[in-house]
């Protein structure tokens, strides 16, 4: 695989993650958010488990060692905290101020990988940040934020935990190229977690469990184990930065689905916020790609 190919890869987990949304907050209605995120990576866990296995009897495949383990467990814990909070956050935050504030985790990536590896951002993955922040705004009802709630503070620090996810997501691939075990690791650490916690605090109906069926079936299948899968495997490729700036365009695919699928009113400014959040993610593309063509040209030169 390449980095365009990776790139693609990552626009689709966008796709899917935009779409989620809906399922997200319809299960909200029906079921606890903790005891949902429990459910919904149970079945990721579950889909994960025969790739992970297989990954793990390949011959010619990575050891893991205990440091390793480790890792993969923090990883899990970010996934955790950034899904259970969001989910909780969903309960009480608005659609606008929700859907502003997730993506603000492309502002904390780059920070955080230098906190991690000491590789300063790069000015052009700073400048296109901002630029796809602003468009998240334009995205809410007319760039208007709906006062501050519990909810609000919840969603924020999960920012915090999927920026500190997907910066370690690369260094683990970098010691042991196990991404199936990565994925089946961290769905298993969010789901025991989740129900734990679920089932211990929350009330337990199985009607609102079948009424949210549906939601768990879509979340843990394509939202978990096909697209946070497809994530791991691209990050290989995708710098932590860059990638998440195009997971960015889940904002995006958000906005569109619920324009297609609940009849909500996509205006002049949310339009405009969707322009500025795919600039932000061309300006980060274009500068590999013509540093690419310039070492070409400069290696074609004759001596």
């Amino acid at each position: 695989m390449n980095r365009v190919r990776a790139d693609l890869l990552l626009m689709a987990v966008s796709i899917i993650w935009g779409t989620a949304f809906i399922a997200q907050k319809h299960a909200n209605s029906s079921m606890g958010p903790v005891s949902f995120v429990g459910a919904r990576f149970l079945l990721s866990f579950v889909a994960l488990a025969p790739l992970a296995f297989y990954e793990h009897n390949n011959p010619t495949g990575s050891r893991l060692k205990k440091e390793d383990l480790g890792l993969a467990g923090l990883v899990g814990l970010c996934l955790f905290v950034g899904s259970t909070l969001q989910q909780i956050g969903l309960v009480t935050t608005t659609a606008t101020n929700g859907g502003f504030l997730t993506a603000l985790y492309v502002i904390f990536i780059p920070f955080i990988v230098w906190i991690i590896t000491g590789a300063r951002p790069r000015l052009i993955v700073l400048a296109a940040s901002v630029v796809s922040v602003m468009g998240a705004w334009l995205l809410t009802e007319q760039g208007r934020f709906h006062g501050w709630t519990a909810g609000d503070a919840l969603v924020l620090i999960a920012d915090i935990a999927w920026a500190a996810g997907i910066s370690l997501v690369p260094i683990f691939l970098s010691r042991v190229d196990r991404p199936f075990f990565l994925a089946f690791a961290q769905y298993g650490v969010t789901a025991a977690l989740g129900m734990i916690c679920g089932l211990s605090f929350e009330p337990f109906s199985r009607e609102g469990w079948a009424m949210a069926f549906p939601a768990i079936l879509y979340a843990g299948v394509f939202s978990g184990a096909i697209a946070f899968t497809l994530q791991i495997f691209a990050q290989k490729y995708t710098p932590p930065a860059e990638a998440g700036l195009i997971m960015s365009l889940e904002s995006v695919f958000a906005a569109l689905a619920g324009a297609a699928l609940l009849s909500e009113r996509l205006t002049g400014s949310g339009v405009l916020g969707c322009v500025l959040i795919l600039l932000g993610v061309v300006a980060v593309e274009v500068g590999p790609a013509l540093r690419n063509v310039k070492l070409r040209g400069y290696l074609r030169k004759p001596v």
